[in-house]
């Protein structure tokens, strides 16, 4: 299947697109590929682009003043990524989206959206959908971090980001369920003795 197909394809999961608006959006777009390590977006950055993430992961991480990175998200293809409050705002970038692994993403200026969605109810509504759903995200996210015992945000790590676990390190992994890599790898030898 071609890029374009699965881009199309993917947006019409979203949100249900017309031929003729699907092909104004896939027209504007270019494909970059992210070697492991290379950033989306850095920080400082202004952000002018909304990404659709074909292959890969991709991390969003804040570093404290003491130095140590934090990962507060994970990108597994296909989703979208990019700078939202950046977008939004025009404020420089706060939390950089780095490439965990080589990715493939194509890339849509938001001048260009901005422009198709004036007379176009049905990226107006790709466009809600999308900002919905990673609020639902968010949402689960900041209860499961909050909540739930790290055994169990480990489950549900291992559930959404299935394959995930033999792509990046550990220490990438244990980041982004806000305990050490010692933790989780007791939490991963106890799991392994249960089974």
């Amino acid at each position: 299947m071609s890029n374009n197909k699965e881009i199309e394809l993917f947006l019409t999961n979203i949100s249900n697109l017309c031929p003729e608006t699907l092909s104004s959006l896939v027209a504007n777009t270019t494909e970059t590929v992210l070697k492991k390590y290379e950033y989306f977006v850095k920080d400082g950055d202004v952000s002018r682009e909304v990404g659709i993430l074909v292959k890969g992961i991709v991390r969003s991480f804040f570093v404290t003043n003491e130095g140590k990175e934090y990962n507060k998200n994970l990108f597994t293809a296909p989703t979208i990524i990019g700078s939202y409050v950046s977008l939004i705002t025009g404020l420089p970038n706060r939390l950089p989206q780095q490439a965990l692994t080589d990715c493939l993403v194509v890339k849509i200026p938001i001048t260009v959206i901005d422009e198709l969605s004036e007379n176009n109810i049905e990226i107006e509504r790709l466009r809600r959908k999308i900002a919905e759903h990673f609020f639902v995200l968010k949402e689960k996210r900041e209860l499961e971090m909050a909540i739930l015992q790290a055994e169990e945000r480990y489950l549900i790590f291992r559930d959404e980001f299935k394959g995930a676990e033999q792509l990046i390190p550990q220490y990438h992994i244990a980041s982004y369920l806000g305990i050490t890599a010692t933790q989780l790898s007791r939490i991963r030898s106890k799991m392994s003795k249960k089974k």
